[in-house]
This record gives C-alpha cells, structure tokens and sequence, in this order.
C-alpha cells in the first residue's frame, strides 16, 4: 500500500507476523526492530528492518533510541511483554518526554503497577512481594487470619506471579504451605495477592488523546484455556462501570496514547476490582478475534492511536461501534493434552463437524511424553471458533477441555 509522508513513521518492536502485515497493508511508513535471527526473512521479503537484541537495558540502550531517531521514526509500538520498557525508553528519546520511561516501567513491575493503581483510587486485592519462600508462607498465613479461618478450615488460595512475566506465565496458585515447596528459587522475587472470588474478564482500549477511542470486552471462560468476543450480554451490561475503571486507569496512569490491556473481576456485590494492565497487545490471538467479530484490524488501530500525526476524523471512520457492529462472536480455545503419552493430533470429530468450529493452529506432537503442566504452562496450539449466539459459543468453549485432541 502507498504509505502517506504526512503521517507518522512507526517502529515496531517484537517479531509479530501479523502486525507485520497489518502495518504492510495500511499507510504509515513502518520499521521493523526485532532479533538479529529474523535478518534472513525480512531480507527475502522487503520488509524494513533493524536487528536488535532486546537483552537487559544497558549503556548500549542509548543507541537504538538515536538510530531510531535519525531515521525519523516518530513513535515506537510495544508487541510483547518483553519490549514494553524498551518502547518507553525509545519513545522517552523520539517524543523528548522522560516520563514515558517511567511509565513503561510501573507496567513492567507488577508491585509497582499494583501501588500506582492503587494511589489512583482503584480498587485493588491485598499484595505483598515475596524473595524467598518464607515470606509466600508468611503471606498465606496472614491472609487466611484475615479472613478470620480457624484452624482445620480449608485455607483460601493466594496468586504469585513472576514481577515481568506475561499473562499466565509465572501465574501459580497456592492453598497450603506444601505448594511454596514446588516454586522454583528462579521464580523469585514475585508478586502475591489474595484471591478475588469473582468473575475474570479482559478489555482491549485503544487510547488516542487520553480518551479510550474503542473498548473490547473479552470474556474467560476457562482462565488460561478459552476466551471470546464480545463478551455475553450480562459482561457487557457492565460496560459503563467498566468504561468508568478504565479511565480511572488512564489517569491514574497518565496513559495519552496507545494501546492498553487490562484485567478486572467483577465480585457478587458489584465491585469492580483491578488486576492488572499491560501495555501491548494481548495474548490468545485476542486481536485475531476482534478482527473475526469487527472486521477491523487491531494491528493498524494501534498504530493509528500511537501515532502523534493522527487526526480526530481517521479515528471517528476507523473504528465501529462496540458490540453494536459485531458481526458474530469469536472466540478460541488453547489445547492442551490431556494424556501424558501421545503419539498423533486428532481433531474430535465432533469439534470439526460442528457449525462454529472455524480453523485451528494445532501441530502434530514434537515429542511423546507430555510434561506436566506447571503452573498455568503454555497450550499447543489455538482452535478457533465462530458464530452468532454467545451462550452457545462460551458452552462450546467449555466443552473442549473434556476433549481429547492429542491421542
């Protein structure tokens, strides 16, 4: 596609295919910046390309900003988890504004973020950051006292996850003092949290100008397994108070531009607690889904809302109307075996036969033995699923984990 000189340059930092395409096909020059190993392909390709190392910050960090900046990049767009700090350091240098480093970090420090939310008037669980396995027990203890649990009671469970870890990477739940023996000295030090007992959702805004230009709700059926777009009739009659939290967010944040995932639960009474945000897209293909149910690319809206050159008139045509202009629900499912020895994938018959069953990312088995899912671990590969009723589509969803599609 022509790309339009009056609009702005992007960096994209991370090896995504599928930004990658999006920022092909729409008209922003763009730039690629990711491992040295994807030299090779964009060579063969045509893409534009630098190669960078995306290791720990170092005095060397400096130079990808300047190179960036000599190349007249105006903003740099964050894919993964991992490049989020390097998105606002680089963008602290193109945009002349230090605090965008600072901010990137509160989104990589999950304690931090949690005490910045927190200062913002949002409601948040109890947490703690643990180094060793004492203060895990020490927090476990402590919490169930809370609750006032006599001893003999089934204690409530505490969450650890890794400080700078994404999504359910480094996600454990604990319930008795025998579980901390199982975290690995690697994990430390990670962020513990009481348990909200309520209903766990995810939202995708797009922030142009400080104001949310569009919000996706996606609905969990499974935590770590399955979720879908847009979300039940009875999420989205949330939509206001959560429209409302977010904003909090933006301003407890000072998020003027970008693309924004946060988590929530919603608990019996009503109240809407955070969890956590990040500040990149999200992970289950969730940007696949949005494009299923809008026809929008998610890819290319995130560009349009981090770009400084953008005007109030491409965001107005760019965007539909929530909910309202879905064309159906889509939604995925993350397989994963339930055998400890496989030898062959096999779709269940009943998966491929049935009228939402879309397409699937499933490989053939690298390897016989499955190793046992630590944690919430890392699925196989994604089924995809489409169609027009909510209920049934999240019904479906839920059946596959009885399912065996490795066998």
């Amino acid at each position: 596609m022509d790309k339009n000189p009056d609009k702005g340059y992007v960096a994209l930092l991370g090896w995504a295919l599928g930004a990658i395409e999006a920022a092909d096909r729409f008209d922003r020059r763009y730039i690629v910046v990711a491992p040295p190993w994807a030299t090779d392909y964009c060579e063969q390709h045509d893409i534009p390309y630098i190669p960078w190392d995306f290791e720990r910050m170092n005095e060397r960090s400096m130079e990808i900003a300047e190179r960036l900046k000599a190349e007249g990049v105006d903003v740099a767009i964050p894919l993964f988890e991992e490049t989020v700090e390097w998105a606002g350091a680089i963008n602290a240098v193109l945009m002349g504004s230090p605090r965008l480093h600072g901010q990137a970090v509160l989104f990589r420090d999950k304690a931090l973020m949690k005490r910045r939310a927190q200062l913002g008037g949002i409601r948040v669980g109890i947490f703690e950051e643990a180094h060793e396995k004492d203060d895990v027990i020490r927090f476990l203890k402590r919490v169930n006292q809370t609750l006032l649990h006599l001893d003999g009671d089934p204690n409530d469970p505490i969450h650890l996850k890794a400080f700078d870890k994404a999504g359910c990477l480094g996600h454990r739940v604990i319930r008795t003092p025998e579980d901390v023996d199982a975290i690995p000295e690697t994990d430390y030090p990670l962020l513990m949290e009481s348990h909200l007992d309520g209903w766990e959702f995810a939202v995708e805004a797009w922030v142009h100008d400080g104001k949310i230009r569009f919000l996706n709700i996606s609905e969990y059926v499974t935590l770590g397994y399955s979720v879908f777009v847009p979300a039940t009739p009875e999420l989205e009659s949330w939509r206001t108070a959560i429209t409302q939290e977010v904003e909090k967010l933006i301003k407890a944040f000072d998020i003027r531009f970008g693309q924004i995932h946060p988590e929530y639960f919603v608990t019996s009474d009503g109240s809407l607690y955070f969890g956590e945000v990040a500040y990149r897209p999200p992970g289950f293909k969730a940007f696949e889904l949005i494009e299923r149910a809008y026809d929008f690319n998610a890819y290319q809206a995130s560009i349009l809302v981090f770009d400084p050159k953008t005007t109030e008139e491409e965001i107005a045509a760019f965007f539909p109307k929530p909910v309202a202009d879905a064309k159906g629900h889509a939604g995925c499912f993350g397989v994963y075996p339930r055998r400890r020895v496989v030898s062959r994938l096999e779709l269940p018959q009943e998966t491929e036969e049935h009228p939402y069953f879309d397409y699937h990312e499933l490989s053939p088995p690298l390897q016989e033995t499955v190793t046992k899912r630590t944690a919430f671990g890392t699925h196989w590969g994604l089924v995809f699923f489409f169609g027009d009723n909510p209920h049934k589509l999240r019904d479906l969803l839920k059946h596959q984990e009885e399912l065996d599609f490795y066998v």
